[in-house]
């Protein structure tokens, strides 16, 4: 095996050659046969063990396993616990996801804190096969039916084409011993429940079950491959951005496509959507109609589809400025000075008599029922209605801010101003606020 691997490594992992490597290692067999491996082929390795404190007396037995193993080596060894269970309470999470995303978390503190460039871990063939028969119980797209990357930033797993007869073998012929993980033994996990009660009938079917799946997962890597191509290939046809950098698609163009609903899938599967339905439904919905993922929003904007990310709602709805302010970068970034006389040359710059004014000038969204006297107009005119006038998606309104003296408004920022706060031709005091573009 150790020949074989040598092979497997210069043909498909070069780049790990003269690199400094994080091997992920449990005390199983897999991650410790990787760490014997590469040991052997001159690496430059450290190990780093997540204790998770899920197995008692066994999960720190682990621990020292682990270190025994680095001293033997004289590699550097990292340790760290975690209250996995606090903080999959904390966080909502199932034990086994919340041990997944401390592991990867602090992973990656190590690689950016002690300049490693690769993090290993030891999944194999069999791994694979169940990932991907856990992903075809569940439901899912292409991408889980492809099993887990080879390469996915800089985790590498080097040990996918192997199986675990051969790593279990490699170890037994070279006297490497290893700690059994008796919770893979119970079958309350669905992981388990595959290794030990499906996988094991599926082989009985085809004695060479994992070389088969490999071609077929080879296949699907091609496959998607393709889609992404052409994904690629369109985008540029239907996708721009706005002035914000949100994402703009375009109904018309998307509709003109075989599949709409498939492509709108591929365009937006990485945006944490789930109702694949609902998103479908918003290419034909009133404009204003929205659909949420945990992270983005998809909002029908006439002829467009607009993805905004999710940001947290400000404590503050309000912004004071006092009389002698000269400057403020956030929400929006004004500068405020005294002038002697106006010069109206663009939107983003405004005169006010002070004297019609009264501080702290308020900075605020819009609420319902507002309205101003725009310049150039005669009367008043409702806030929401000038947002209609001037088309404005649901994203301009959420974005625009007010600049109220009291309750008036003064200017729609980097908009329209109001006349009444206009300096007159008897003005002596005006005041000057510009908005940098």
């Amino acid at each position: 095996m150790l020949q074989k691997f040598k092979q497997h490594i210069a043909a498909n992992f070069p780049f790990l050659s003269e690199k400094k490597l994080l091997i992920a290692i449990s005390g199983g067999v897999d991650s410790v046969v990787l760490t014997h491996i590469l040991q052997q082929l001159d690496c430059s390795i450290a190990l780093a063990h997540c204790n998770f404190n899920l197995r008692g007396n066994e999960s720190d037995a682990d621990e020292k396993f682990v270190k025994t193993i680095g001293e033997k080596l004289q590699v550097k060894t990292f340790i760290k616990q975690f209250d996995t269970e606090k903080f999959a309470k904390k966080k909502k999470q199932s034990t086994q996801i919340a041990a997944r995303n401390l592991r990867y978390a602090w992973f990656q503190e190590l690689t950016e804190k002690h300049t490693f460039n690769y993090v290993l871990t030891a999944h194999h063939a069999d791994d694979n096969l169940e990932t991907f028969l856990i992903n075809l119980t569940r439901g899912t797209g292409l991408d889980g039916l492809t099993g887990i990357p080879a390469i996915n930033g800089n985790i590498v797993r080097p040990l996918l084409s192997f199986s675990r007869d051969e790593i279990v073998r490699f170890a037994t012929e070279n006297a490497i011993d290893w700690r059994e993980d008796k919770s893979n033994a119970a079958t309350k996990y669905i992981r388990n429940k595959i290794r030990h009660q499906i996988v094991p009938v599926l082989k009985e079917i085809n004695p060479n079950l994992l070389g088969s799946f490999q071609k077929t997962s080879e296949y699907l890597h091609e496959s998607r491959q393709l889609i992404e191509d052409r994904i690629e290939s369109i985008k540029k046809d239907i996708i721009s951005t706005t002035d914000n950098q949100h994402i703009k698609i375009n109904i018309q163009h998307l509709n003109a496509l075989s599949n709409p609903k498939a492509y709108i899938y591929q365009v937006l599967k990485g945006y944490n959507f789930t109702e694949w339905n609902d998103v479908a439904d918003l290419l034909s919905a009133q404009s204003g109609k929205q659909v949420f993922s945990r992270t983005h929003r998809l909002i029908k904007d006439r002829d467009f589809l607009l993805l905004t990310a999710i940001e947290q709602e400000a404590e503050t709805s309000e912004y004071f400025i006092s009389k002698n302010t000269k400057k403020i970068t956030f929400p929006v970034q004004l500068t405020f000075e005294k002038a002697v006389k106006t010069s109206f040359k663009d939107l983003q710059t405004i005169f006010l008599d002070t004297t019609k004014i009264t501080f702290p000038l308020i900075l605020r969204k819009w609420e319902r029922g507002d309205y101003f006297y725009p310049t150039g107009m005669q009367g008043k005119k409702k806030i929401s209605n000038y947002f209609k006038d001037e088309k404005y998606s649901l994203i301009n309104k959420e974005n625009t801010w007010l600049l109220c003296s009291k309750n008036d408004i003064v200017w729609i920022v980097g908009k329209r101003q109001d006349k009444r706060f206009l300096p007159s031709s008897t003005t002596t005091s005006i005041l000057k606020i510009h908005m940098p573009l």
